[in-house]
């Protein structure tokens, strides 16, 4: 563990003006310190620490004055000084904090005069009139009322002024916001400002109501009245207006219950006022005049759900509920909250206003429990745990523990908790275990599955109230389950925490009742023994999560059963050294030992000379074949609990040994933890050693500690030294040329790690210096590793290079960087696209390189640039700005020459190359802090220029509708004509030969140029193409793309990086931005252009990656037409998308191309805290396209809108934003789907996966039936309640259309789509009776479905079916469906029908028999009256069935039963005791079962 550095107080210091300092200087006395010269002298002082420390100095001097010195002018105007003073220091400075506080000890003598004159400096305050000025204002409001009696005591002389004060600038920064619509920056600020004016009237009336008692309610004409109605007819307007953010809105429905309790009368009525309100029965006539005219709109209208809910929290947070002080009106107004509440929580789907909601909830179960302490027999009757008010919140938790926001699911577990403790109060006095909610809520949970993240907190919660012993009397295996499912990282924090309530718990009730010698054996055998077992054969995932999470919470709670771990790992590690796959002993020990060092459980030393552990148990851990293992003992090596422990010698040789064996580890994840946990071990040698040195400075009091293990500091620090430069050698030797991959990047990485931790601050002596330890060579093995195919190899060796580049330059001669530049700029033009990676990092290494210009000097005379001599600048910047220079005079010619022929340039110069290295050259600058700025401005007008003259070159073949095969015949000298050439002259082919063969050209083919003459199609063209070496280029149409995607990417990213120049107060005119507004928005417009024409997926997606930076800059932009400006581009592109214009250009094709990149970059911009005003206009712009009402004129508008919402469910940016709008992109998928055009469906296909992924989860294992990417059906319905009336709609559909009594096909394509969806909901224990949404009637609709003749189909039919019947309605539905198959002597059997019913059955009763009920007498007696029923079936699994299918499926049911019941045959035999089956048929039935797989085999065996 590394000790974190604390962070150095900022502090600016305050200064006084000429006036201000004058008087201090007439007041001050040579050689006599009196209260002028103290504050002379701070104000002279620019250090704000030291400032504090001076002001500090004040209250003692004025405490030595006497009483007639309140007559000193200089104590008046040092007094008036200090005022002003406050008021100018920002709300957040220190300063202020300290002078509020010194000026609290002010002698009382002093006190009057000190407030006369803050009530001047306040006085002055309330004068300000600019409405962006008033935030200063404010901020000293609040301040003087926090804790400053002598601010209180200024606000207080100037009650009305500050009440007339806080009137107006509500009103004017309301009215400012108004006036700003669509200036988010500017609204944001006022927003922030609105609502700390809110704040501050609150504060007003909370801490100085005393001012207003006399006034406010005898006369309703004074001012203090008119004011107080005037604020809380603002607060009213706030809480409706749904344009305000909703913080605003929060904190003025506080501010407007806060001042209805301090105005209403009497206020024994205040709570029905409030209940009526809430509930909308109150009338306007029963109301006082005062009310009705500030808050009439209450009222009369209609509320909103979300002036409901802040209502609500306003009612919960600023009303008295302790003790029931309210009386029955109060308790009437907490249900009825409760009643809104929970109503809400059905209609808020917004994530803000659902986090919300459920804080307000937990807000809710406070005050409930504060109620109760008044003993109300009523109260406590309408909250007990059997209450409908309790139920529905039960409901709540249900369906919210698994929310997507964390912040819900916290709230759900503060609710559930809050809940048992409610009724816990109510029984108060009874026996908690043998309570019959806590009985039923125990067993319901422990009843569910345990992939529900739910259960691990409800049970938590659970077992701080009845005991840990008490759940285990239930299940002794639960630490068992628990543990095993802790190989799913997602579950494995909540069941770590489940199991630290539940051992602590356990841990504390032994020691209250046993002694620890009979306790600690039980307690081990519960929570360790299972552990161990795990850790020694359970696999990779589940050990490596238990000992993450689970180890050192166990360690933590009883550090002893460390030794009784060792004691029983160490016994059997000889015997169990473990697998490829498994832990065995020895690993397990490893990784105790590991956790318990890390935590400052043990010290390795103590350990190893006790013999516990050996030397050579540490090297078979560092060398396991299981990578883990290697990595818990290298662990144990390094990591410390301690920064300082010294390094030990062994340590030292083990690491050294661990070096030797593992670095070309094969598994990235293995490479990061080695040079995580050897960064761990260079930090602690750092630490330790700058302590070994301090030691080796006192030598003398070392010597007094003779048990001192650090008795020879220098021998410690030289051994470090050999250690380090061992180390080092070791990982030199291993970059040699053809080393492997993992090899060279772990290191490189060691490598790193050392440059970084061991350089040398100033001041401070190093134990190592890497850079001593380099040669020539090695910085050639450095170098060299830019030559690596993969990136993150030459990033490391950049970086490394960069650490030591003093060194580095210093090694390397004038010839051996010139071979370096050359190398580079080949490399730039390389056709292998990795080349210019690696020219740009050679190029960003010698730009740190002062004589890079002489080197290149050559290179720029031809070009006839000129070289900047200038020495005192940046050598960074110089150079980097000399080699843009030359990389872009170079492209610039190149570009020319793609013009002439982009095949030449594809096989011999792709330009993308010399565009990546300007690009890398551009990302290590300063942007913002350049020097020469003239010369950059230039440089950015010609970059932009050349991006738009590349892309032009290569966008016809990106834009081109088969890009993937276009080879243009551009040798056509007459420029005018060539995009007509391009277009007209390359047909695309469908033979093999066209994509895979090379083509060549021939520059004088007389025929060919015949054929381009008349733009006719090429056959077997062949031409030859000439470089710069006069050798025959081979070109494919692969060459030609790649040239030309990667320039466009590049580009793109190229004109990204430039917009991040445009400085934050952009104007029209020009200013020191390197670059203008106005090719700020030529650049929008390109990137418009190329996104919505191009086709080719590689340059749209960087496009975009380029046009997101460009829209995040305009969002930071101040400039009013700037920030509208994706707004624009927005409803621009949607009306392109509406007009159906045939001339359009958009693509229809390849998923709408980059038309959903383009939108999704517009709406990522907008402010994430906001209203999100876009996102909501786009979707709901898109959804009326993809559902049209009328039949379309044209159907590309709808696939562009499906796709486009497509591309927005899936963006993790959105996040949350976009859950409000599932239940209709659901809607509008399944509708798509059954559209005659097969684009339609084939766009409603893709958004309904997506979709799918959005409300269920990413799927992370390959069980498609597992319920970790599932949800209750309740919890389904909760959050998407439109669903339920439109999914039974076109279930009734489906359904109908199987109902046909003839052969026909029949299939309603919206079958699959709607049984794949149901079949994601399962069943759960935990459904309640309060849910308005009943399940029932899907049933029947499920029920047909099976019927379907197609097979998939049925058998999503038979598990859609299982969360629609509830479990104990399980056998009559199961029964019913029995009945329904046919006798043997049926007229008309339908084998399909069959089928599903015996599906249907069989899922039914799997969930049946899984539901944990199997001791229930009413299961019994159902599962007898189903094993009945079956028998007069059996006709089915017999041979006068001649359906294979449906006999295999009635003998699924069979053995499913029996495989529950026991014997197998034992129990088939008692099903079918009153049939004529005999033993021999039982056997016959078996032999059918498995000639039934052998028929299958085969068939699959034919298929292949």
């Amino acid at each position: 563990m590394v000790l974190k550095k604390k962070k150095e107080i900022q502090v600016d210091a305050f200064s006084l003006d000429c006036q201000q300092l004058e008087k201090l200087q007439g007041f001050s006395k040579d050689g006599e310190q009196n209260l002028a010269s103290l504050l002379l002298h701070c104000a002279q002082l620019s250090n704000g620490i030291q400032q504090i420390q001076c002001i500090k100095q004040i209250m003692p001097l004025l405490k030595t004055m006497d009483q007639n010195s309140t007559c000193d002018p200089m104590l008046k105007a040092c007094l008036g000084i200090l005022g002003e003073t406050y008021f100018s220091l920002d709300v957040k400075n220190p300063l202020k904090k300290v002078l509020a506080s010194s000026l609290n000890s002010l002698p009382e003598q002093f006190m009057t005069l000190a407030v006369q004159s803050f009530v001047c400096c306040l006085r002055e305050e309330l004068k300000t009139t600019d409405v962006y000025l008033y935030r200063k204002v404010l901020d000293n409001l609040a301040s003087c009322m926090e804790d400053f009696s002598l601010g209180r005591a200024s606000i207080t002389n100037l009650f009305e002024e500050v009440l007339q004060f806080l009137q107006k600038s509500l009103l004017d920064i309301q009215e400012e916001n108004r006036s700003n619509n669509g200036n988010h920056i500017v609204q944001t600020r006022l927003m922030h400002d609105l609502l700390m004016a809110i704040k501050v009237s609150m504060m007003l009336v909370q801490k100085l109501q005393e001012n207003i008692q006399g006034s406010l309610w005898k006369n309703h004409e004074s001012f203090v009245w008119q004011s107080m109605c005037n604020l809380l007819k603002s607060s009213t307007n706030f809480l409706m207006d749904e344009t305000l953010l909703q913080t605003v809105q929060t904190t003025s429905g506080l501010a407007f219950i806060l001042f209805i309790r301090a105005m209403y009368e009497p206020a024994e009525e205040l709570p029905s006022l409030v209940s009526d309100l809430l509930c909308g029965s109150r009338k306007r006539a029963g109301m006082p005049a005062w009310f009705v005219n500030t808050c009439g709109a209450l009222c009369t209208e209609q509320l909103s759900d979300s002036v409901l809910l802040f209502l609500c929290h306003g009612a919960l947070a600023m009303l008295d509920w302790k003790s029931g002080s309210m009386g029955e009106n109060g308790e009437k107004l907490l249900l009825d909250i409760a009643s809104v509440l929970l109503s809400l929580s059905s209609e808020l789907k917004e994530s803000s206003m659902a986090t919300s909601l459920s804080r307000i909830l937990a807000i809710w179960t406070n005050s409930a429990l504060a109620a109760l302490i008044s003993d109300s027999a009523n109260l406590k009757m309408k909250l007990d745990g059997n209450s409908e008010v309790i139920g529905r919140l039960l409901d709540y938790v249900y369906t919210h523990w698994e929310h997507p926001l964390d912040a819900v699911r916290h709230q759900s577990k503060l609710i559930f908790r809050n809940l048992l403790q409610i009724h816990r109060t109510i029984i108060t006095g009874s026996d908690e275990k043998s309570d019959p909610f806590f009985a039923r809520l125990t067993k319901r949970l422990l009843s569910l599955e345990w992939h529900v993240k739910g259960k691990y907190a409800s049970l938590a919660c659970l077992v701080e109230c009845l005991g840990t012993e008490n759940i285990l009397q239930l299940d002794r295996s639960i630490p068992v389950q628990v543990l095993n499912v802790m190989n799913d990282q997602s579950l494995a924090p909540y069941a770590s925490d489940l199991l630290e309530t539940m051992f602590t718990n356990h841990k504390v009730q032994f020691t209250s009742s046993c002694q620890k010698s009979t306790w600690i054996d039980q307690w081990h055998d519960v929570w360790v023994s299972p552990l161990l077992l795990i850790l020694c054969e359970g696999n990779h995932d589940q050990t490596t999560y238990i000992i993450d999470y689970y180890l050192p919470k166990l360690l933590g709670c009883s550090p002893d059963s460390l030794n009784y771990m060792i004691k029983i790992l160490q016994a059997s590690a000889d015997a169990n050294l473990g697998s490829w796959s498994t832990r065995g002993a020895l690993g397990a020990l490893m990784a105790c030992l590991r956790t318990a060092r890390a935590h400052g459980h043990l010290e390795l030393s103590n350990i190893m000379s006790r013999g516990l552990v050996s030397t050579e148990s540490i090297k078979q851990g560092l060398v396991h074949q299981h990578n883990q293992v290697c990595i818990d003992a290298l662990g144990l090596l390094c990591e410390t609990h301690r920064s300082t422990e010294i390094v030990s010698v062994e340590e030292m040789q083990l690491i050294l040994f661990f070096i030797t064996y593992n670095l070309n580890s094969q598994s990235p994840s293995v490479r990061q933890q080695i040079c995580s946990l050897l960064r761990k071990l260079f930090c602690r040698i750092r630490e330790s050693s700058q302590v070994l040195y301090k030691l080796e400075q006192n030598k003398t009091k070392q010597e007094l500690f003779e048990d001192s293990p650090q008795r020879n500091p220098l021998g410690v620090l030289q051994k470090y030294r050999d250690f380090l430069s061992s180390l080092c050698d070791r990982l030199f030797e291993a970059l040699f040329p053809g080393s492997s991959h993992p090899t060279r990047f772990s290191a490189l990485s060691i490598l790193g790690s050392v440059a970084e931790i061991f350089s040398v601050p100033k001041g401070q002596e190093q134990v190592f210096r890497l850079d001593q330890e380099m040669n020539s060579a090695r910085v050639r093995t450095l170098i060299q590793c830019f030559a690596s195919t993969f990136e993150e190899v030459k990033v490391l060796a950049f970086e490394l290079l960069m650490k030591l580049r003093d060194v580095v330059f210093n090694l390397q001669d004038s010839e051996s960087l010139d071979l370096l530049f050359r190398a580079a700029m080949e490399l730039s033009t390389s056709t292998k696209p990795y080349d210019c990676v690696t020219a740009s990092y050679l190029l960003n290494f010698l730009a740190y390189h002062k004589d890079l210009q002489h080197i290149c000097l050559r290179k720029w005379i031809k070009h006839n640039l000129q070289v900047t001599e200038d020495t005192s600048v940046n050598t960074v910047e110089k150079n980097t700005l000399a080699v843009i220079k030359l990389l872009l005079v170079n492209v610039e010619e190149e570009i020319f020459q793609a013009k002439r022929s982009l095949l030449q340039a594809a096989a011999s110069f792709p330009m993308y190359g010399r565009v990546h290295c300007i690009n890398g050259a551009l990302q290590q600058l300063p942007l913002n802090n350049l020097m020469f700025i003239t010369e950059w401005k230039q440089i950015v007008a010609r970059l932009i220029l050349m991006s738009y003259e590349l892309s032009a070159v290569v966008s016809p073949v990106v834009q081109s509708s088969s890009p993937e095969g276009l080879i243009p015949m551009d040798i056509d000298s007459e420029t005018a004509d060539r995009l007509q050439m391009i277009l007209n002259e390359i047909q695309p082919q469908d033979t093999n030969d066209y994509f895979m063969q090379a083509k060549m050209l021939k520059e004088h083919c007389k025929v060919e140029s015949k054929q381009l003459a008349d733009h006719k199609p090429v056959e077997n063209i062949c031409a030859e193409m000439r470089g710069k070496e006069s050798q025959i280029c081979d070109v494919t149409a692969q060459m030609v793309l790649v040239c030309c995607w990667r320039s466009m990417k590049e580009v793109s990213l190229l004109l990204g990086t430039l917009c991040k120049l445009l400085p934050a107060q952009a104007a029209s005119e020009p200013s020191n931005g390197l670059i203008t507004v106005e090719q700020v928005k030529n650049i929008g417009d390109y990137f418009k252009h190329h996104l919505m024409q191009s086709r080719h997926r590689g340059a749209f997606e960087l496009a975009y990656a380029g046009f997101v930076q460009l829209t995040e800059t305009l969002s930071r932009c101040n400039s009013e037409s700037l920030h509208k400006m994706p707004e624009q581009w927005l409803s621009c592109v949607l009306e392109e998308i509406k007009s159906c214009d045939p001339s359009s250009t958009l693509c229809a094709t390849r998923r709408s191309a980059g038309i959903p990149f383009y939108i999704q970059a517009l709406l990522a911009s907008e402010p994430k805290k906001g209203k999100t005003d876009l996102l909501k206009m786009t979707i709901k712009e898109l959804m009326s396209l993809a559902v049209p009402l009328s039949e379309p004129a044209s159907v590309i508008p709808q696939v562009h809108a499906l796709n486009i919402l497509r591309a927005l469910f899936r963006d993790a940016r959105l996040g949350e934003n976009v859950m409000p709008y599932v239940a209709d992109g659901i809607q509008a998928a399944i509708l798509g789907f059954t559209s005659p055009i097969w684009a339609v469906r084939n766009s409603s296909t893709l958004l309904f996966s997506a979709l799918i992924t959005r409300i269920f989860g990413v799927k992370r294992g390959k069980d498609e039936n597992s319920k970790k990417n599932r949800m209750t059906g309740a919890e389904f319905f909760s959050r998407f309640p439109s669903l339920y009336p439109f999914l039974l709609k076109q279930l009734e559909l489906v359904a109908n259309t199987l109902n046909s009594e003839d052969e026909e096909l029949k299939i309603h394509p919206s079958l699959f789509l709607l049984l794949l969806i149901l079949g994601k909901l399962y069943p759960s224990p935990m459904d309640g009776t309060y849910s308005a949404l009943s399940m029932a009637p899907f049933v029947p609709f499920i029920i047909r479905c099976g019927h379907s003749p197609v097979y998939r189909s049925r058998e999503m039919s038979g598990r859609a079916l299982v969360p629609f019947v509830m479990i104990n309605e399980v056998p009559h539905t199961v029964l019913s469906l029995l009945k329904g198959l046919p006798d043997s002597t049926s007229l008309c059997i339908r084998q399909n029908s069959i089928h599903g019913t015996l599906l249907q059955v069989f899922y039914l009763l799997q969930s049946y028999l899984d539901s944990k009920q199997l001791g229930n007498s009413d299961f019994k007696q159902g599962l007898s009256d189903i094993i009945t029923c079956i028998g007069s079936k059996l006709w089915l699994a017999k041979r006068p069935n001649p359906c294979l299918v449906t006999r295999a499926a009635f003998l699924d049911v069979l053995v499913m039963l029996s495989t529950h019941l026991g014997n197998s045959q034992k129990q088939v035999l008692l099903t079918v005791k009153n049939s004529p089956l005999s033993l021999r048929d039982c056997n016959m039935l078996w032999l059918d079962y498995r000639l039934y797989w052998i028929h299958l085999i085969f068939r699959a065996y034919v298929d292949c």
